[in-house]
């Protein structure tokens, strides 16, 4: 009798847990495998099904709208996944992936409620290697915090497994809202379908040597053979996780950043004339007018690489809202030896 004239005083409600299914989805086109892929491939061989490692690591942070419309941190979980972890299936979200095969797994949050609305946001990262955050997770406080959350790039483990990491944008915006967001006010249960997507972007490279320029019998040092091929100051400082189009820089790097060496070299002979790679980087804008995407190369024809000299700068212009990271693509056709020297082109030139 006592309690229940407290409770008929004013006092609050019990909490009570409401579970919150959240089904973390990677596209199944993608190949989840164990093995990576080629480095690369000479033109005409079969072609190769690009392949990603299953994320071993999967990080979650509930938001909780509060009545002033400020956003506070409900919970936080980190998870270490296996490959079984991940199931095939059909997703049933309402995405643009709707019906496609899927790899998910479903993490059940437990939140704490009283009996009041929700509405909440569910922000992701997954990686196939354990990330070293700029703050800690647990002590997010804010939205602001939530959005600059970021990840160290600068270690080597992280740097060879990029094309492994993925998030949740922060502005894919479906029917108005976030699609991380959820609600009990249309749904008595609510839950969420999360398809992430990468943080880094893919660089797809080929090259081409014409066939009346790979022998030259008259005078052999205008023949062209492609002997030397690096990737140079790739982005290696802290990368967003949800704001992958943000990563900023107020001028070109003439140093720094980390290198994928010996993309093809002189011993390379099957790939001189012909030849394809891709690789993963984190983008980011060099700010002006207009703002780009810069990839660096350097390459050397002919010789070894301390002969290769010509230094290439591709130049993707680039839009900072946009909700997914760019692919970069270069097709160079050579018809003479490189001629040492510095370029800058945009791409599509």
């Amino acid at each position: 009798m006592l309690a229940w004239l407290m409770a008929g005083c004013g006092e609050e409600e019990p909490s009570q847990k409401m579970g919150l299914p959240v089904s973390i989805c990677l596209p199944a086109g993608e190949q989840l495998a164990a093995n990576h892929s080629p480095k690369h491939r000479v033109m005409g061989d079969p072609g190769t099904t690009e392949q990603f490692l299953p994320p071993h690591y999967v990080y979650l942070i509930v938001m909780k709208q509060e009545a002033d419309d400020s956003w506070t941190v409900w919970d936080t979980v980190g998870r270490v996944l296996t490959d079984d972890d991940w199931e095939k299936k059909r997703y049933t979200g309402s995405l643009q992936s709707a019906g496609d095969t899927i790899y998910q797994y479903t993490e059940h949050v437990h939140l704490l409620i009283r009996n009041q609305r929700i509405n909440g946001r569910v922000y992701a990262v997954a990686s196939s290697r354990p990330l070293r955050f700029n703050q800690r997770l647990s002590t997010i406080s804010s939205m602001d915090q939530l959005l600059n959350l970021s990840f160290d790039t600068s270690d080597t483990a992280v740097q060879h497994n990029l094309q492994h990491i993925y998030s949740t944008p922060y502005n894919y915006i479906v029917d108005s809202k976030y699609f991380g967001s959820f609600s009990n006010e249309t749904v008595k249960s609510p839950y969420v379908n999360l398809m992430l997507y990468h943080v880094a972007a893919k660089v797809d490279i080929k090259w081409n040597v014409a066939d009346d320029k790979r022998i030259n019998e008259v005078d052999p040092s205008q023949a062209v053979r492609l002997t030397y091929m690096e990737a140079r100051r790739l982005y290696n400082g802290n990368a967003y996780c949800f704001k992958p189009m943000r990563n900023e820089m107020a001028s070109l790097p003439a140093s720094g950043g980390y290198t994928i060496e010996d993309i093809v070299t002189p011993n390379d002979e099957g790939l001189w004339w012909e030849g394809r790679t891709y690789f993963y980087t984190i983008p980011y804008t060099v700010t002006g007018s207009p703002s780009y995407f810069p990839l660096q190369l350097l390459m050397g024809t002919n010789g070894t690489k301390a002969t290769a000299a010509y230094e290439l700068t591709l130049n993707q212009p680039i839009d900072t809202t946009a909700v997914f990271v760019p692919w970069l693509r270069g097709d160079f056709v050579f018809s003479a030896p490189l001629a040492a020297e510095a370029v800058t082109k945009t791409v599509g030139e």
